[in-house]
């Protein structure tokens, strides 16, 4: 029988292989006594399997809340349990329900994250995963290899009308931006409607691509109760749209993966909630992880952070995500990394450098919106700025070369967020 493998990284006051069996006897069929019917045949079919354990080190403060040690030791490893996949079948979240679940509460670890897992060959026959990917959402955005696709954010995030908005959607359209989004506060509020912010952003976006061929993908926010995100997905299919966004942490598996099911407009996944997921290195879920159940679930495009990024998360971390968006999974689960945070093309160097692909959605809100030559001069610096690093250019080379990217510099050199 087929089964997943979940990798975590735990600490325990205890010895690691007694841990290590409670945690695998309280996610599948243990408890804390031996109760009637658990019967070896039961515990042969439905138990998990600790599969390996790496010890690491040994600590002497606890990272987070749990059993005390008398001697002060806490110890750390890498371990590995399996379950078997009938224990879920491809049930989504009774699989998130069993690999993480109540292992957090659990009072024998001081600390617990799930750092990756690995999917048997059948969940690839089962689920979908996402309808466009990487190759689809360039074709629809008519954006060839060789280059990320270019977005923004509609920026003030929250307060402008359906005809402001319309309006800087059509000095973007004209700029040569490939992809715009609403933020993930803006959903539907007192004087922006959804069903009117669609019908005026689309007359803009529908009356441009007539004349140039291009159509711009904009990805309405549509986060929701499951049935309105339907009404708003079909609001947004029948305007002639070819994206909308969901708050991945706000909506959860089944609503995302019901809306990612619908199969006709590319689903743009924020993480926003992230933070509080992953922040702690010793409780959460590792990125590796986190996307891959997105993935399952449809999700076309996936926000991994940026380079000198404004908020926690190190550039290291950063470009491990972006690798872990970009490694195969099941047979062509593809999806699109999003670079956004505090970003302008000053950052596009060391992105490049540092992961040696263009497959990316690179997104700039002030950065683009805050252009000295407003949105249009910041679209085409950051077009300039990856031009220059694949064709090899330093930033200070980029910026003698390419006057839109130089007033880049000039704006917000001294205000990117340095580490």
């Amino acid at each position: 029988m087929e089964r997943i493998i979940a990798k975590y990284y735990i600490e325990t006051p205890y010895d690691i292989e007694i841990a290590t069996a409670v945690l695998a006897g309280e996610q599948s069929s243990g408890t804390f006594v031996s109760v009637p019917g658990e019967t070896k045949e039961l515990k042969e079919r439905f138990a998990a399997r600790v599969e390996s354990v790496q010890y690491l080190e040994t600590v002497s403060e606890p990272a987070i809340p749990g059993a005390f040690s008398k001697n002060n030791q806490y110890h750390r490893a890498n371990i590995e349990v399996s379950w078997s996949v009938e224990n879920f079948g491809y049930n989504l979240p009774t699989l998130v329900s069993t690999l993480q679940g109540n292992l957090y509460e659990i009072t024998q670890f001081t600390g617990l994250k799930l750092m990756d897992i690995h999917f048997p060959e059948s969940y690839g026959k089962h689920f979908l995963g996402p309808r466009f990917g990487i190759e689809g959402c360039r074709q629809l955005t008519r954006v060839e290899n060789g280059r990320p696709l270019i977005g923004t954010i509609i920026k003030p995030s929250i307060g402008l009308s359906p005809d402001e908005t319309a309006q800087i959607v059509r000095q973007l359209a004209e700029a040569g931006i490939d992809f715009i989004k609403d933020d993930e506060l803006m959903s539907s509020t007192a004087n922006s409607p959804f069903s009117k912010r669609v019908d005026a952003v689309m007359e803009v976006i529908n009356n441009h691509a007539e004349k140039t061929g291009k159509k711009v993908m904009y990805a309405f926010n549509i986060s929701d109760e499951t049935d309105e995100m339907l009404r708003k997905y079909d609001k947004v299919v029948s305007a002639g749209g070819t994206s909308v966004m969901i708050s991945l942490n706000s909506v959860g598996l089944s609503a995302s993966k019901k809306i990612c099911d619908q199969g006709k407009l590319a689903i743009h996944g924020h993480r926003n909630g992230w933070g509080m997921l992953n922040r702690h290195p010793l409780l959460g879920i590792e990125f590796s992880a986190y996307q891959k159940l997105w993935r399952l679930a449809g999700v076309d495009q996936l926000h991994v952070n940026g380079i000198q990024n404004k908020f926690w998360e190190s550039d290291d971390s950063v470009v491990r995500s972006i690798e872990a968006c970009l490694k195969p999974l099941l047979g062509g689960f593809s999806v699109l990394p999003v670079v956004s945070s505090g970003q302008w093309g000053g950052q596009t160097f060391e992105t490049y450098q540092r992961t040696k692909t263009t497959d990316l959605l690179y997104m700039a809100g002030g950065g683009i919106m805050a252009h000295p030559d407003g949105p249009s001069g910041g679209v085409i610096a950051l077009q300039q700025a990856w031009e220059g690093a694949v064709n090899g250019l330093t930033l200070d080379e980029a910026t003698l070369q390419y006057p839109e990217f130089y007033k880049s510099v000039e704006k917000f050199g001294q205000n990117s967020f340095q580490k």
